[in-house]
């Protein structure tokens, strides 16, 4: 449904020199998918998604919209914003404040180019969707009277309501607080699957991304610098940003004892002791590495004198010198040899100042040569 190839924007900052922007961006995206832009202010997800509206010119590059192309610098091409079939939804909402939520929605049906639609048309489609997003009883209000979570539905089903072939999402969540905000991410994913619109979908909320996504491009400094389903990008990270950005982790580092292979267990030495990592890529011995070990994947029991760890485990230990207790979980800080590392657990059974033993799997302690 959208093809983006070799895509640049760059701006210029303060006294002449290069700014933000998107330096070369490539990606694909299927028909009736969720795909998320997802990265840290400045990294260049805004201006991906309003290259691909039509508001922002690229420098160089090509997009395609289902088949159709809408940008290309090599020959002048560039669709305009009314004629790429697009619909958007903003962090601001962008409500008409004279309009009553009927006509909000029914906006685009009215001011559509080249067709006309009829009074009963609209009202039938506008109902429909409006009855989609839980606003049919509301539908006379003025658009003003609603709350915030409430105007976010509108603007999804004002963009809904012309059956665009692309929606893109610029943070609409970001104005909603923490519990709204995350009821909203099941409507929104609700709504994108039963309508089967595709969906690009601007955040810097991981949480976010990982809960709605089908996939994530995670940017950084206008770059992608990975894409992958959620799991993938949490699990299997293929960078020391992506595992930082993605979630908590204990980042580790040390020096590789043995050729490893790709796809295959080796042997790490690290300032807390040696270690059994995962190599997604193949890496000669006493190459500098880094290990990322998220804080639930490791287990943590009082020390009782034997030794933990086997060939197909890692064992340390360390003191407890951290706990906060989190509702649902518990957050431990242990410290072990010259390092500190966090463990996430439902029941630890351990408390500050405890000697204690944390074992963690081979598979989930991935080795990523060290940038």
């Amino acid at each position: 449904m959208l093809h983006v190839e070799n895509l640049k924007k760059q701006y210029v900052g303060f006294e002449g020199k290069p700014g933000g922007g998107v330096l070369g961006v490539d990606f694909d995206i299927a028909e009736g998918e969720l795909f998320t832009l997802l990265g840290p202010s400045g990294c260049g997800k805004t201006t991906t998604l309003r290259a691909i509206a039509g508001l922002e010119t690229p420098d160089t590059g090509r997009i395609q919209i289902g088949g159709i192309e809408m940008f290309n610098s090599a020959t002048g091409k560039n669709v305009a914003l009314y004629d790429r079939d697009i619909g958007m939804v903003f962090q601001s909402y962008a409500i008409w404040p004279h309009m009553s939520v009927f006509e909000n929605a029914a906006y685009p049906l009215r001011v559509s180019r080249g067709r006309h639609h009829a009074e009963r048309d609209i009202e039938k489609k506008v109902m429909g969707v409006l009855d989609m997003v839980g606003l049919g009883e509301f539908a006379k209000r003025p658009a003003t009277q609603l709350s915030g979570g409430q105007q976010q539905r509108l603007a999804l089903a004002r963009a809904f309501t012309r059956e665009p072939r692309l929606l893109l999402l610029d943070e609409p969540l970001s104005n909603l607080d923490a519990q709204l905000r995350e009821q909203m991410r099941v409507e929104l994913k609700r709504l994108q699957q039963e309508t089967g619109v595709t969906a690009v979908y601007v955040t810097h909320d991981q949480a976010e991304a990982l809960a709605i996504s089908d996939r994530i491009a995670v940017m950084n400094k206008g770059k992608i610098t990975q894409i992958g389903t959620p799991k993938d990008i949490y699990s299997r990270p293929a960078s020391e940003f992506v595992a930082n950005f993605i979630g908590r982790t204990n980042l580790l580092h040390g020096s590789l004892l043995q050729d490893a292979a790709a796809e295959s267990v080796a042997r790490v030495k690290t300032v807390m002791g040696d270690v059994l990592c995962f190599f997604p890529n193949a890496l000669a011995a006493g190459k500098p590495v880094a290990l990322v070990v998220r804080p639930e994947h490791i287990g943590i029991g009082k020390n009782d004198g034997t030794r933990a760890a086997t060939h197909a485990d890692n064992s340390l230990t360390g003191k407890v010198t951290r706990e906060i207790y989190l509702g649902e979980i518990v957050e431990y800080l242990v410290a072990v040899g010259g390092g500190e590392i966090l463990v996430r657990t439902l029941f630890g059974g351990v408390a500050k100042g405890d000697t204690v033993t944390l074992s963690f799997l081979p598979q989930q302690t991935i080795a990523l040569a060290q940038s």
